[in-house]
């Protein structure tokens, strides 16, 4: 089922999980035992995160260095495979412009197509670690608008194009496509508003949806969605959560999402910096606080950035669906 079906056809706000792509060695067995706790709570969906191909160099006998494409993390679209092999619950993978180019993506798409998936978040994607800056790939997409156009251009692989056409109502689309929203603006937007007319021509082009970014502060997710709807976006804006875990965060978080953490979070964290377990449950009181406020102001859904930990995000769950 299309996400977009999902929104429409609830009654209250449901819960959805994001997880990373495994690093190779971990079995398929492993991967699917870990996703195994959520189980109970339903969710409705699973997004399977996109990682770029790095390169590393290494040093040849002439003195000359040569490059070589370092895969560490198993496909998105094998996850997905794998999750619905053994799980009633719709996967979405992501897809990203960044290291892809558009035939490469087409491809991505039929191999989805042919799974039967026909849920997408588009995302533009990050830079590699040796650059500054992101540069889109040769023959590939710049933006994530350009991506969500791309998609929406998608006919299908051959052999389906006509079952396809024969099955699918006027009008409608193979794919149902989110993207995300950046409730403290994305780090290379030099403002909010420039952020959200970004994101405006996303939608523009096509896509269903929004999914956040992670946040600590429920007031700037009003503030974003509010500011989206005065920018004329309509498309439901899903609240991305995660619980904070470890002390670390504190300042990797920040860093890396280029967030805000709150005075009191903060504070309550430090108190306990040298308990780990005592971290992990002032993290995820909050995040439980954040989910039960969002709730009772409405929110279609409510999406939850596992990273891999299911401990957390399982007591969450348990208070507030």
């Amino acid at each position: 089922m299309k996400v977009s079906d999902i929104l429409s056809g609830s009654t209250k706000a449901y819960p959805s999980l994001e997880i990373v792509p495994p690093m190779r060695g971990m079995t398929k067995n492993e991967l699917l035992e870990s996703i195994a706790p959520f189980m109970e709570f339903s969710p409705k969906y699973i997004n399977v995160t996109s990682h770029r191909d790095e390169y590393e160099f290494k040093s040849e006998a002439d003195g000359s260095f040569s490059r070589h494409l370092v895969r560490n993390r198993i496909s998105e679209t094998t996850v997905c495979a794998a999750i619905m092999e053994r799980y009633d619950v719709e996967v979405i993978p992501h897809i990203i412009c960044a290291g892809t180019t558009k035939e490469e993506i087409e491809s991505k798409l039929d191999n989805l197509e042919f799974l039967g998936i026909n849920n997408i978040v588009a995302l533009r994607g990050d830079s590699m670690a040796s650059e500054k800056r992101f540069s889109p790939t040769p023959g590939g997409y710049a933006y994530a608008s350009e991506l969500v156009e791309g998609i929406r251009k998608y006919q299908g692989s051959a052999s389906y194009q006509r079952k396809r056409k024969s099955e699918m109502t006027s009008g409608e689309r193979y794919f149902c496509i989110g993207v995300g929203g950046y409730p403290e603006k994305h780090f290379e937007s030099p403002n909010i508003e420039t952020d959200i007319a970004n994101l405006k021509k996303k939608v523009d082009a096509g896509a269903d949806y929004i999914i956040t970014q992670m946040f600590f502060d429920n007031q700037a997710y009003y503030d974003f969605a509010e500011k989206c709807r005065q920018a004329g976006i309509e498309v439901p804006i899903i609240p991305g959560l995660k619980p904070i875990s470890s002390f670390r965060q504190l300042t990797m978080l920040p860093e890396t999402f280029s967030l805000d953490i709150p005075v009191d979070l903060t504070k309550a964290i430090e108190e306990v910096k040298d308990d780990k377990a005592a971290i992990y449950q002032v993290g995820a009181e909050w995040c439980a606080m954040q989910c039960k406020d969002l709730i009772a102001h409405g929110v279609p859904a409510v999406h939850f950035y596992t990273m891999g930990k299911s401990q957390n995000i399982t007591e969450i769950l348990k208070q507030c669906f």
